[in-house]
């Protein structure tokens, strides 16, 4: 299930609960301080997501274990 979905299904999903949630505390009373603590938590993952995907893969085990042996020149 997890391989059919891409990241801007992901992000865009995390964005729409996260907007449920804001107007619902909103609705609710909550006022702008807690509105906008909701909104900086349920961002974070979202800048995470998308920093980590940026840049290059990271390395696997062999490569980071094959680097490793070549330091130890053994």
């Amino acid at each position: 299930m997890w391989h059919n979905l891409s990241r801007a299904w992901l992000i865009s999903g995390w964005l729409g609960t996260l907007a449920v949630i804001i107007v619902f505390s909103v609705a609710m009373g909550a006022t702008l301080s807690t509105s906008a603590l909701l909104l900086a938590l349920g961002m974070v993952p979202i800048m995470i997501i998308m920093i980590s995907g940026a840049g290059s893969s990271s390395p696997t085990v062999a490569e980071i274990l094959h680097t490793a042996e070549a330091a130890d020149k053994r």
